[in-house]
């Protein structure tokens, strides 16, 4: 089904403030979600549960691997779904119902170590994976429904894109300082793992609750199978560009995410450096975010997206030489990352918006759920690759694992593997965005095929 694009309408009015700061504590959610097990999820299971870094990767990988396939099938049911309440708040009432106790458990593994351990934390992953996407996808799609006015929707965004900060710093500070309180034993992770499900709920139940007083000015429909919606994506240059591009970030930020704490213990020689070098990470998302949505409406959205990918290169290639540099150079780079980081949370996304509304006018359909179930889908793979491409790292340079009580010294080779897995690696991978994003044109330089 399709809906008629108007250019020409009414200003939109604004909603309700409840509603936008109510949309944005949903962000505690997907920024935690995105964290924390990225942080330390790999960490846990080879540092804590002694499994090899190989079987580690894969029990981190598959699940969130799963997402792919899941991630735009739930957009598809979302949009044909009549369930009380709307197509998109049940299933945030759904997903705020399953994920918390969820992740709980997946931090929770009886007394097991090796395969065994691995077999449960990947069990538990995939179903929270699951539960994730199912409250994830709806949601990244409201603000396209609840205004047709690209300003209001760059407010709501705004909020999205605040809590989004807020919740990165505060479970990537919290999470890890909780977990080694205790010497990283198994009960560590287990408190650990309440304190974010808390955090979880609070989230996913504010967002569910407050966008009950969310207008519905336009619904938007996906594409009825999992080929039509890749077909539909193939058909829009732009949006297949920024999707490649960000999906390159994305796996190079995971890569980062996975290492840190590894870089923490053996590189900078203290397991709990993991939390001041996280807030050099992540610190500046909050203070420079506003800097980079200003020089976005200075000199335009892909310039500042130019600027944050460069200076995110040239943070990820001055890691290379910490240990030639010492723990001072170490943090400097990983607070350039941080700023650059602010950039990369908020300007693919504005970049997004603007494209999805292109293709409604170009096209005069509303595919929205379409485009963020891809985008959605295809961000949790390159967080999911980036931590089983670390695990890779690892093994192919003999990092050796341990449980909690016996910890073993690590070869020069993997002691070298974490620095350039942490550094040289992403690099890479953002040097192979920037291409993407050299290809890319921004929505106002196509020429529209279909205006109503």
């Amino acid at each position: 089904m399709s809906a008629d694009v108007r250019t020409n309408r009414e200003p939109a009015p604004q909603l309700p403030r409840r509603v936008r700061i109510g949309y944005g504590l949903g962000s505690l959610c997907t920024g935690t979600f995105a964290t924390v097990p990225g942080l330390i999820l790999l960490y846990y299971l080879t540092d804590v549960l002694a499994v090899p870094a190989a079987v580690a990767g894969a029990a981190v990988f598959l699940p969130k691997a799963w997402d792919v396939l899941i991630n735009p099938l739930v957009g598809a049911f979302s949009d044909r779904s009549r369930l009380r309440g709307g197509p998109r708040r049940p299933f945030l009432l759904i997903g705020a119902c399953t994920l918390p106790p969820l992740f709980a458990l997946l931090f929770a593994a009886p007394p097991l170590r090796g395969a065994p351990a691995a077999g449960y934390v990947a069990v538990l992953f995939l179903l929270a994976a699951t539960a994730y996407a199912v409250f994830q996808v709806p949601y990244v799609t409201m603000p396209a429904e609840m205004t047709e006015d690209p300003a209001e929707r760059g407010r709501i965004l705004a909020w999205r894109v605040s809590f989004l900060g807020v919740a990165i710093l505060l479970s990537g500070a919290l999470a890890p300082a909780i977990a080694h309180a205790d010497g990283d034993t198994p009960a560590g992770y287990r408190l650990m793992g309440v304190v974010v499900a808390v955090l979880l709920a609070l989230g996913m139940f504010g967002a569910w609750f407050t966008t009950r007083w969310a207008p519905s000015a336009v619904r938007s429909e996906s594409e009825p199978s999992l080929r039509a919606q890749l077909a539909a994506a193939r058909s829009n240059r732009p949006f297949l560009l920024l999707a490649g591009m960000w999906t390159l970030q994305a796996l190079a930020i995971g890569v980062m995410l996975a290492g840190v704490q590894y870089f923490a213990t053996y590189t900078l020689g203290s397991a709990n450096a993991v939390t001041p070098l996280f807030a050099c990470m992540i610190g500046p998302l909050v203070l420079f975010m506003p800097l980079w949505n200003r020089l976005a409406g200075i000199r335009g959205t892909t310039y500042a997206q130019w600027c944050a990918s460069l200076l995110y290169l040239a943070g990820a290639a001055a890691l290379a030489f910490t240990r030639q540099g010492g723990p001072a150079l170490g943090y400097a780079a990983v607070a350039v990352v941080g700023i650059a980081y602010a950039g990369l949370q908020l300007l693919p996304l504005t970049m997004l918006a603007d494209t999805l509304a292109a293709d409604a006018v170009r096209t005069g359909r509303r595919r929205a759920a379409t485009f963020t179930g891809l985008w959605t889908a295809a961000e949790t793979l390159a967080f999911a690759l980036g931590a089983g491409a670390f695990a890779l790292v690892l093994a192919f340079t003999g990092f050796r694992s341990s449980d909690a009580g016996h910890r073993v010294d690590q070869p020069a080779a993997a002691l070298t593997g974490i620095t350039a897995g942490m550094s040289v690696l992403p690099a890479v991978l953002a040097v192979a965005s920037l291409w993407l994003l050299h290809r890319y044109s921004a929505p106002d330089e196509e020429e529209p095929a279909h205006a109503d």
